[in-house]
Parts: C-alpha cells; sequence; structure tokens
C-alpha cells in the first residue's frame, strides 16, 4: 500500500513509535517498499532560472509547483563549473579536489575519460539495496564499453548520449541504449529532425518508471536541455516566438544558427519543466506519490555568451558574479528543489549549504542504507534538512578545484568564500576573499583585511588537495 512505512523504515529513529503514517507498524504485516528517487538534472541550468528562483522571462510551472510542495534550497552547489567533473562529484560522493575526473576530457572516437572500474557510485550502492537503476539523457564519465560506461557504473538500464560532444546536437542521428547504438530515424544531424532526443528521453523515463513500479528505482533523468546548441521542437517555440525582439543567431559564435535565439532557449527549459511535469503526473497515477522523492538541480550554473545565449538578457546566474566555467558564485551555485508528499514539509526555502558530494550520502539515508555510506567521501547528508528537523550535521567547509579554464580553487567556510584564478600560468596567484553575507556579488576582496581567515583557507586548500595524475595543478601540489 503506497504511503504505509513503519518507523524502523527511516534513518531518523526518533519517528519509532510515532503515528505517522497511519501508525502502522510491522506485526503481520510485510516490510514497507523502499522508497522510489528520482534525480532530475539539467545541463547548464543556470541558478536563475526557474520562476521559483526569480525568473520572469522563462515559465516554469510544473517545478515551481514542486517547490511549493517541497523544499527550495538557496545555497546549493554543483560539483564543479562544468560538467564531467561536476558528475563524477555527483555519482561519487568525493569533492573535486579528490574526485578522479577534475576538468572535461575527450576520448578519441566517442566519449570521456573514463572513471576507473572500481570506483564506488551512487548507483552501485543503490542497486546493492536493492533498487532498480536507471539512466536517461548524458553520461560523459566514460566512453561506450569502457570501464567508466554508465552500464559497468551501477545502472541496469542506460539510454542517451555517452559523450558530451556528442550532445550539443539534439537532433541526433544515434544514441546509446546500453551497448548497442541505435539509429535515430528521421535525423540527419542537422539542426532540425524529426525526433528530439529530450522527449526520447522523457518517453524513456516513463518506460522505466512503469517497468519498475512495484519495487524501489532509482532514476537519474539527466536530460541535455537546455545545453547549447538552441534546439527545440516547433510547437514550444511557438510559446515565445515574437514575445521579444529576438536577433537571429548565425552560428559564428559557436553552435548551431538560430533564428529565434531568446525564444529558442526559453522555450527549451519550458519544455523540459513540461518533462518534469509529466514524470511527477505518472507518479501520482501509478500510486507512488507517497513513495517517491523527486529532486530537480542543475549540473553547473548557465552560459556564457556563446551559441546565441544571451545572458544579459535571461540573467540566469541572477546576482552572481560571471557563469559557467568559473568557480566564482555563478558557476557553481545552482537551483535544487526536492519534494516528497507526505514526507517533506511544503512550501519551505533552505538556506543550508548543500553540494554534490552531499548527494550520495543522502540518497543513501533516504533509501535506509545508511550503513553502505562509504567512509571516505566528503558529503554529508541533508536528509534531516529535508525533514525539517532541529538536528543537523555541522558543515565542514566546502572545497572546489577546477583544472580547467585557467586552474581555479575555491573553499567556503561559512560565509567566508575564498577563490585562486589562474594558477596554472601563476603559481603565486594570490587568493581572494570575499564575504558573502555581504558581498553575494564577489565584488569587494577582502583578503588584505582578514590575514587569519586567508591563513585558514590556505590551511583548508592544503587539506584537502590531493594530487592529481590527469588533471595536475602543480601549484596546489606545492602547498
Amino acid at each position: 500500500m503506497a504511503g504505509v512505512l513503519s518507523a524502523a523504515a527511516w534513518p531518523d529513529s526518533r519517528m519509532a513509535g510515532e503515528s505517522r503514517f497511519f501508525g502502522i507498524q510491522n506485526a503481520g504485516f510485510p516490510p514497507p517498499r523502499k522508497p522510489n528517487i528520482i534525480l532530475i538534472l539539467g545541463d547548464d541550468l543556470g541558478h536563475s532560472e526557474l520562476g521559483c528562483y526569480g525568473q520572469s522571462k522563462i515559465r516554469t510551472p510544473h517545478i515551481d509547483g514542486l517547490a511549493k510542495e517541497g523544499v527550495r534550497f538557496t545555497q546549493s552547489y554543483s560539483g564543479s563549473p562544468v560538467c564531467a567533473p561536476s558528475r563524477c562529484v555527483l555519482m561519487t560522493g568525493k569533492h573535486a579536489g579528490r574526485a578522479f575526473i577534475r576538468d572535461n576530457r575527450e576520448i578519441q572516437p566517442e566519449g570521456q575519460l573514463p572513471i576507473p572500474g572500481d570506483t564506488v557510485t551512487l548507483p552501485k550502492l543503490l542497486k546493492k539495496a536493492g533498487y532498480a537503476t536507471g539512466c536517461v539523457g548524458k553520461w560523459g564519465l566514460g566512453p561506450p564499453a569502457s570501464e567508466g560506461d554508465p552500464n559497468k557504473q551501477g545502472f541496469d538500464r542506460f539510454f542517451g548520449y555517452n559523450c558530451q560532444r556528442h550532445a550539443h546536437n539534439h537532433y541526433p542521428t544515434y544514441l546509446w541504449r546500453n551497448d548497442k547504438k541505435i539509429t535515430i530515424e528521421g535525423n540527419d544531424g542537422g539542426p532540425t529532425g524529426k525526433q528530439y532526443a529530450p522527449d526520447l528521453f522523457e518517453t524513456e523515463a516513463l518506460d522505466f518508471i512503469r517497468a519498475n513500479k512495484d519495487r524501489p528505482f532509482f532514476l537519474f533523468y539527466a536530460t541535455t536541455v537546455p545545453h547549447l546548441a538552441l534546439q527545440v521542437p516547433d510547437d514550444s517555440l511557438q510559446e515565445y516566438r515574437g514575445v521579444w525582439d529576438d536577433p537571429p543567431y548565425d552560428g559564428k559564435n559557436g553552435y548551431l544558427p538560430q533564428k529565434f535565439p531568446r525564444a529558442a532557449y526559453a522555450a527549451m527549459v519550458t519544455r523540459l519543466d513540461r518533462s518534469v511535469g509529466r514524470i511527477v503526473s505518472l507518479i501520482k497515477q501509478l500510486g507512488l506519490d507517497d513513495d517517491t522523492l523527486v529532486l530537480v538541480t542543475s549540473d553547473n550554473g548557465s552560459t556564457y555568451k556563446i551559441g546565441g545565449y544571451d545572458p544579459d538578457f535571461f540573467r540566469g546566474t541572477g546576482q552572481f558574479r560571471e557563469a559557467k566555467g568559473s568557480i566564482y558564485e555563478g558557476g557553481i551555485r545552482i537551483p535544487l528543489v526536492a519534494r516528497w508528499s507526505g514526507r517533506i514539509k511544503p512550501a519551505r526555502t533552505s538556506g543550508q549549504v548543500v553540494a554534490f558530494q552531499d548527494i550520495l550520502p543522502t540518497m543513501l539515508d533516504v533509501a535506509g542504507a545508511r550503513e553502505a555510506i562509504p567512509a571516505d567521501i566528503d558529503g554529508i547528508s541533508f536528509w534531516p534538512e529535508l525533514l525539517a528537523e532541529r538536528t543537523r550535521p555541522a558543515r565542514s567547509p566546502l572545497y572546489m578545484e577546477f583544472a580547467g579554464y585557467g586552474g581555479q580553487v575555491m573553499v567556503r567556510m561559512g560565509d567566508w568564500k575564498a577563490v585562486r584564478r589562474d594558477l596554472i600560468k601563476n603559481a603565486g596567484a594570490p587568493i581572494e576573499l570575499y564575504d558573502l553575507s555581504l558581498d553575494i556579488g564577489e565584488k569587494n576582496d577582502v583578503a588584505v583585511q582578514q590575514p587569519d581567515i586567508v591563513k585558514a583557507v590556505i590551511g583548508i586548500m592544503k587539506a584537502e588537495h590531493e594530487p592529481s595524475k590527469e588533471f595536475p595543478i602543480p601549484a596546489l601540489d606545492k602547498l
């Protein structure tokens, strides 16, 4: 019976003996099912590109509805400023100073540098806990048949793009279904086609949910929108055509051309929102609403001025500095909405600092598999925050390094945010220090005025960085 749960099924022992969820205990009843987990990951979806985060031009009614029915985090961080390393942090629970992948690196003929075969990942751990596991959308952590292939990293079922570069066209000529290359009929690799990949992902996700409705499942819905190129079916494009002045994009600044770039981008986000709505609707139809945690987030901040995207128009990073590729807030501050009917109190806003390394322990906590949380990860469970409990684990300083875009590192310690940039060329690059409580736009560097904080930050950088053969940052190795 959906929604009938015993206290023993949940990691918060304080529920024992309570009458919540009808008060039914295990005497004579089958054990309650573990909750389903649906993790929806937008691709380059900026912090402020959803209505519930202040966006006024783009309509996102379904995700906004989830925020009203659940909790919206205002201080959520990705694993990295770009795709592959961010997803590696998400899958492993290790921050970007210890995770294997620390920048995008393409492997020919198709794919990215693979994570090692013995990597402990979230889907592997959930699979051991009895979950069906499915990944739909974009992978980017290992070429087909490599040790990083999603089927070798814990996913029973995969459908989508293995390679990030291949995902730059939303009308592909083929996609991968597990280890099989599937031809997409009606697409010739041009800017339009008959089959829009994000729509195929939606269909696959709904099919996965139906196929596993009678057992606990983990669905990683890693869509490719709103990542460039600017492509969307006409029915969605028409929703925004003519709404604004919309100069055509000629394709000379990367990616495919688009006659209506502003309309196309807004339509891509709204179409993603429509898919979220359809997924939640199916969960309700199947009677799984009380048994399903849904999270919506993004792999990094919105992109900069490239490929026809207009950052000044949409203000996808809101009040934050810079965008994707940067370790300033605009590149790593992301939306995070969580909704679970009957478990998460509705209409809440949380200011707790959370990050991608926290997803793995939180999901295992939710699954009642706390004992499976690896001891060597860097994340902490924010399950108590989802439940709005008074007792919450202490937040250790956030550490993030990024070998790309010149080499960057950041530490967030309370409201203090320290940044070092251009480390590849300049091993002596200075530490910048910002007080986010007063300077959310990171405009006023106060490092000179706060020598004790700077000293503490250097100690954290030294302690948290592990040298990487694949993605070296010599300046950090020498700390």
